[in-house]
């Protein structure tokens, strides 16, 4: 790969670094599930992390601030029979995370304003739908309450959260495995890249593929496929010769690329990260132990590599930061959440200023946390562009971050049963407290209901196993 860069380009200088041990997230049990997934999701509040879980599938919530020794004993959120495959935070409200399971369910979890106290095993809903285990969940980027999955039945299935209901079903366009899944900018396209080797740009609604590539990239291991701002498609894969590459794609001609560039003969997947704001694309290879990055531009070679970021230890998953929850002031334009076996560590990308101003042309405005269309607006056909925030002023860090979040929970104007109705009047003190306490103690009865059952199906198999070899003795 050419690595003169001759350009200008403020980003040039980007430079990435591992914050202090006191402020990872250690004695962490990271998932060993043999899945293609980040492992790892974050947002301004919380880092979720899927953890290793006898007897069913677990996912680690952290407030940003717990860093340190996590206890063995912390609550997790435990509600999935079998390991849970992907997490994915809703870009409109920062306490609610989905979930893609090895039990063919997607769930949808409320976690409370401060983090968990208890095990949290109640969904506030279960999405039922998926035949096969479910590896991919990711929320619509600018209407509220939409869904998608795309499970190992090669189907992709669009959800109305607010209602519990499967609105959209994309059967027969996938005939093999989907390795990945991304919505486009205003969230009125998708484009799958697949186990045949085709990338295709897919119309949910209508229910169309409206261009496809085969042998976006000939070689037989995982591709991942990414819409960019523009509209254009970034896609990673395998030469032939099992060389790992990326390129650039107009998915109005898709016959051949708009760049194509070859890495190195390593075997990891490369898993994308985005930053429409900057158009800078970094890339995380599973068991690699760099970031790398590129900048996209009009002009040619029009994918640009910036720098790598290196380090001793390779990376079992990676968490992306969304925009508003960086550091401005430390001129900080991405933070990584890189998963070890044991611990998570940040690590911080900054363009060096010497200036303490804040530097507007490194951060435009950015994708806000509020929705453009209600989840009906949606599948009705409107589409709606991100609703822009401005982060010369919002989200210092600090207490004030906080204050900025006084955000309707999403989930509690359209939501099933399940859900308690939001109260309006202040409660006493007292009252609030008494609540808590008796939401701890149904959760943990939950869990002790999961457990018991647990119990029973393993005395069954222990019951089953010894009949046999009773029997195999006479």
């Amino acid at each position: 790969m050419i690595r003169r860069v001759v350009r200008q380009s403020k980003f040039r200088h980007v430079f990435g670094q591992a914050v202090k041990n006191d402020q990872c997230y250690d004695d962490i049990r990271v998932s060993r599930v043999t899945w293609d997934s980040a492992f790892c999701a974050v947002n301004p509040k919380f880092v979720a992390i899927i953890v290793e879980a006898s007897g069913g599938g677990a996912f680690l919530v952290l407030p940003l601030q717990k860093t340190g020794r996590i206890d063995k004993a912390y609550p997790t959120v435990c509600g999935h029979t079998g390991p849970v495959l992907d997490i994915d935070w809703c870009p409109h409200n920062d306490h609610v995370i989905a979930s893609g399971s090895e039990d063919c369910t997607v769930m949808v979890w409320q976690i409370p304003e401060n983090g968990l106290t208890a095990p949290l095993s109640e969904p506030v809903v279960v999405l039922e739908g998926h035949s096969k285990r479910v590896g991919i969940v990711m929320w619509h980027p600018t209407a509220r309450n939409v869904l998608l999955s795309a499970g190992c039945d090669n189907l992709i299935i669009i959800w109305n959260v607010g209602t519990g209901e499967a609105l959209i079903n994309l059967e027969d366009m996938h005939p093999d495995v989907i390795f990945n899944v991304c919505w486009s900018r205003n969230g009125s396209l998708i484009c799958t890249a697949c186990k045949d080797k085709k990338v295709r740009v897919i119309d949910p609604r209508k229910g169309k593929i409206i261009a496809e590539k085969d042998k976006a990239h000939e070689g037989a291991r995982p591709m991942r496929a990414i819409f960019l701002a523009d509209g254009n498609i970034f896609t990673t894969g395998f030469s032939r010769m099992s060389e790992r590459q990326l390129a650039l794609w107009n998915p109005k001609n898709m016959e051949e690329p708009i760049s194509v560039h070859e890495m190195d003969p390593s075997n990891g997947v490369l898993l994308p990260f985005y930053d429409p704001d900057t158009n800078v694309v970094y890339l995380c290879g599973k068991g690699d132990s760099s970031i790398r990055y590129f900048e996209i531009t009009d002009e040619a070679p029009y994918v640009h590599y910036l720098n790598t970021f290196s380090s001793k230890e390779p990376q079992r998953g990676m968490g992306y930061m969304p925009k508003r929850g960086l550091d401005v002031n430390k001129c900080e334009i991405a933070r990584f959440y890189k998963l070890h076996e044991r611990k998570c560590e940040p690590i911080i990308m900054t363009v060096p200023r010497k200036s303490d101003l804040f530097q507007d042309d490194l951060y435009p405005d950015t994708a806000g946390p509020d929705p453009a269309l209600e989840a009906e607006e949606w599948f009705d056909g409107k589409n709606g562009e991100p609703i822009l925030i401005s982060l010369k002023h919002g989200y210092v860090p600090g207490k004030n971050r906080d204050l900025k979040v006084v955000k309707k929970n999403v989930l509690d104007n359209k939501a099933p049963k399940k859900v308690e109705e939001p109260a309006i009047p202040q409660k006493p003190k007292n009252e609030v407290k008494l609540e808590e306490l008796l939401r701890e103690v149904k959760s943990l009865r939950d869990l002790v209901t999961l457990q018991d059952r647990r119990i029973a199906k393993l005395e069954d198999q222990v019951a089953k196993v010894c009949n046999l070899r009773n029997a195999h003795n006479h």
